[in-house]
């Protein structure tokens, strides 16, 4: 197996110097294991800030998308990766050592289409770890998965047409769900990797008032106002850094 891991950046350069520094031990990790074919793909979004510096710095691969669309940006990293197995992180993600290792374990079964991996959320206010965790009891009930960490096999990937490029939010559950549904029509599965977690960063739960995060965290607005670039300026346009 040969790996690609895909990481949307936009005006990232201050939270993607420790993603990377993790993502290389991980892959330090499975080369020390397994022989496998490893690389880092850093997708810059239009960023003006040292993104893409930073990101070839470390080691990456750096590819240009300058339309806004978070889906769009995953998929142009996904079109250009030499991978048998695609992983999509977060650049604001810090994974464990033993993440691709893990990834390899579970995509050694043929029968795995692919998963997402756990997340620990760490904010600073004890009322947003408890509503964050409650959101994570309830994804599970769901079987919700985000992008954080997402991984699927090129094959399941080009089948299901990539991340959906109508959608400006959602989009990793939207991924996941018809993965899952591909996955069932295949007689395959998808392999949640609850054993370990990755760490997104916290920044909007620590800097946003509550009332803030209790509507843009609401799956109903998602819903709504998902295909709708212009309500998501937070994201888009100003986002928190």
């Amino acid at each position: 197996m040969s790996f690609s891991i895909i990481i949307p950046a936009f005006n990232e350069e201050n939270y993607l110097v420790r993603t990377l520094d993790h993502i290389n031990q991980a892959a330090a990790y499975l080369r020390d294991k397994e022989d496998q074919s490893i690389e880092i793909i850093v997708v810059d979004n239009n960023s003006t800030d040292q993104t893409a510096c930073v990101a070839r710095d470390l080691g990456a691969t750096v590819l240009s998308e300058f339309e806004h669309n978070i889906s769009r940006v995953r998929n142009t990293g996904a079109r250009a990766a030499n991978g048998d197995i695609l992983i999509f992180v977060d650049a604001d993600t810090l994974v464990p050592e033993n993440l691709l290792w893990r990834i390899s374990q579970a995509m050694s079964d043929p029968a795995c289409a692919g998963g997402s991996v756990d997340t620990d959320y760490q904010p600073v206010r004890f009322s947003l770890k408890v509503y964050l965790q409650l959101w994570r009891i309830l994804g599970n009930l769901a079987r919700m998965a985000q992008g954080a960490t997402q991984f699927c096999r090129r094959s399941i990937y080009s089948s299901l047409g990539g991340y959906d490029e109508r959608f400006y939010m959602g989009e990793d559950v939207d991924f996941y769900w018809r993965l899952k549904r591909l996955a069932k029509e295949q007689n395959k599965k998808v392999c949640c990797l609850s054993d370990l977690r990755v760490t997104p960063s916290c920044r909007r739960f620590d800097q946003w008032p509550l009332w803030k995060i209790l509507i843009w965290t609401n799956p109903m607005v998602v819903l709504l106002l998902q295909r709708r670039r212009g309500a998501w300026h937070g994201w888009y346009q100003a986002p928190l850094r």
